[in-house]
């Protein structure tokens, strides 16, 4: 796959759909060892971020959280390294 940005794949239809794909295809891979795709969550929450940053905290797309979580799950993921 190749890398895009947060911006390019908020253009995507769903938004951040993507990196929602890169997550399933790299548990997929590893044996559903979630250790081993932690960058493609990191990915996929940076993408959400910039949907959310461009389109309000009320906008949805059905490859991110709702916001408030979001970001609560990048406060924890953030506090676990």
């Amino acid at each position: 796959m190749e890398k895009q940005s947060p911006q390019d794949d908020i253009k995507t239809n769903p938004p951040c759909h993507p990196r929602a794909c890169a997550i399933q295809d790299c548990l997929t891979r590893n044996g559903y060892d979630e250790a081993k795709c932690t960058k493609f969550v990191d990915a996929l929450y940076e993408c959400c971020k910039a949907f959310y940053e461009k389109n309000g905290d009320d906008a949805t797309t059905v490859s991110c959280p709702k916001a408030h979580l979001l970001r609560l799950k990048m406060e924890q993921r953030k506090g676990n390294r």
